[in-house]
């Protein structure tokens, strides 16, 4: 068994400015008067190497011995002081061990060896019953952390579980619609009994077979409301403008709107929706001609335009592109990564179309951050919490991925208690030259480049698309990408050289749909 070889490292005094924030913000915001001091230690545990390499790694890697301090094996704990740690739960991405993996395996010759890291929090003072656990459950969220051990685990390695064979639903076909709600449930399914309903008559009618459970969870993700935005396409039959003179300006804008669709060949072959609504304006500057600088593509990435590009004097054709991103469900339960991931999910639009994003924006809604943590309502997390990590998420991308956020617009209002409104959005610019646009043909190979962001093979995107309860905090952290922002700078650099944008025919992300929706969207069949 590989020796684990265990560090913790603390900022001396003076340099302690986490600390003292933390401490300030337990003391004036969870009321914990007696706390008279707090520390704060990253902790690694470090495997494959010997004991020569982790005593060049101490000063090298894991500290600086100008602002800290560093242990080794264990920690000084003065008397009256408690600890507890902290660490990312099992799956989670955890970017300060795989940064310290990458730096010791420069270090080290070889293979790179495991890290996994945690924090541990040491607190002074004189805490009423209770105000420990309190303390916890505000510094831990239960959607990407859990409570360390302080003692040193056997083994690094994360036991993993060799994948059985895919099942068939059997029965399917011929399920009742209790039946069909009934498994919707067991197996937590974002999609409704019509959905189910038309999956049934699919498998039975034309496919003559049970389908497999990859299949129909591979369905719920591409129809959820995240990835098909089935509530902005859902027809409606009916509006009632209520009389009053108050109300006379959404008549006439809704007689405007039904007078432009009567115009409007592409909208006239659409029910109306609020997704009719939404694209009116743009099919009737389409239909008028009036988009020729608008690129339309079958690469479903951001809004392309070509644009005439003075570079040193001469006149170069241009494309681009912007995207805008909500990130509201995942924001609300896991604020940092949420809001971190808003940003870098948008980015990764206009970086498929093989552009270079190099300005961003973010708007924000929240419930009041000065509310009483005590008047949190169940099942959520503090509004301040919530607003400060996100903060804190976005900036940390932005910064480690090299993308300057030139406005931020923070809105406050009660009304956003109930939900989140966490946007991001960027544009992008890439000489036309450099982009190929062609058609996949049998035989091209499809390549998966990146880094890991989480557990989101298949499903992510359902949770946002479905309600949530007071036991949401517990059961989505799979849902909740983890950014990688270095290995997103490196994506950029590397789109950015013609050598290797011009040799992919058709691109797309990852985003919540995970691979059931980025390899299905590359072309009509795979295999």
């Amino acid at each position: 068994m590989a020796v684990i070889r265990r560090v913790y490292v603390e900022k001396k005094a003076g340099y302690d400015v986490e600390a003292r924030a933390l401490l300030l913000d337990l003391r004036d915001n969870l009321a914990v008067k007696g706390l008279s001091g707090l520390r704060l230690l990253n902790r690694y545990d470090v495997s494959g190497v010997s004991a020569r390499e982790m005593a060049r790694a101490r000063h090298a890697i894991f500290s600086e011995p100008p602002v800290d301090e560093i242990y080794d094996e264990s920690f000084p704990l003065a008397a009256g002081e408690t600890a507890f740690a902290i660490e990312y739960l099992p799956g989670q991405y955890d970017q300060r061990a795989d940064s310290a993996a990458q730096c010791l395996q420069l270090l080290t010759p070889g293979s790179r060896p495991q890290v996994a890291s945690a924090r541990v929090i040491v607190l002074k003072g004189k805490l009423l019953p209770g105000q420990l656990k309190k303390i916890k459950q505000y510094c831990i969220n239960p959607v990407d952390s859990r409570l360390a051990a302080m003692g040193k685990p056997r083994s690094l390695e994360l036991p993993t579980a060799r994948p059985g064979g895919i099942p068939f639903l059997k029965g399917f076909i011929s399920f009742s619609g209790t039946e069909l709600q009934r498994l919707g449930s067991e197996l937590g399914l974002a999609m409704d009994a019509a959905d189910l309903d038309h999956c049934q008559a699919h498998f039975r009618d034309r496919e003559k077979r049970h389908p497999t459970l990859t299949e129909i969870r591979l369905l719920d993700t591409y129809w959820s409301d995240h990835c098909r935005h089935t509530t902005f396409l859902t027809a409606i039959t009916r509006v009632d403008i209520a009389a009053g003179a108050g109300n006379e300006p959404l008549r006439r804008a809704y007689g405007r709107y039904l007078e432009t669709r009567s115009r409007v060949a592409a909208a006239r072959r659409q029910e109306i929706s609020l997704m009719d609504l939404a694209l009116l304006a743009m099919r009737e500057l389409r239909e008028k001609g009036r988009l020729a600088d608008v690129e339309f593509s079958e690469e479903i990435n951001a809004c392309s335009m070509t644009a005439i590009v003075d570079v040193d004097g001469k006149n170069q054709e241009w494309l681009v592109m912007f995207k805008n991103e909500t990130h509201n469900h995942p924001t609300e339960i896991e604020p940092f990564g949420g809001a971190a991931t808003c940003l870098g999910g948008a980015l990764r639009d206009p970086l498929s179309g093989r552009s270079f994003v190099y300005q961003a924006l973010r708007v924000t809604g929240s419930g009041d951050p000065r509310q009483a943590v005590a008047l949190t309502l169940p099942g959520k997390l503090p509004q301040r919490k919530i607003t400060t990590d996100a903060a804190q998420g976005f900036s940390s991308y932005g910064n480690q991925v090299g993308l300057a956020t030139g406005q931020v617009a923070e809105i406050y209002h009660p009304g956003y208690v109930a939900k989140r409104l966490e946007i991001g959005a960027v544009i992008g610019a890439v000489p036309a030259k450099n982009v190929r646009r062609r058609a996949p043909k049998a035989g091209d190979v499809v390549l998966l480049v990146g880094g890991r962001t989480g557990r989101d093979g298949i499903g992510g995107a359902t949770g946002s698309s479905k309600a949530h309860s007071e036991s949401s905090l517990l059961t989505c952290g799979a849902e909740v990408q983890k950014g990688n922002p270095p290995c997103e700078r490196k994506l950029q650099r590397l789109f950015r050289d013609p050598r290797a944008s011009r040799l992919i025919k058709r691109c797309n992300d990852f985003g919540a749909g995970g691979v059931a929706v980025a390899v299905g969207e590359l072309a009509p069949g795979l295999e």
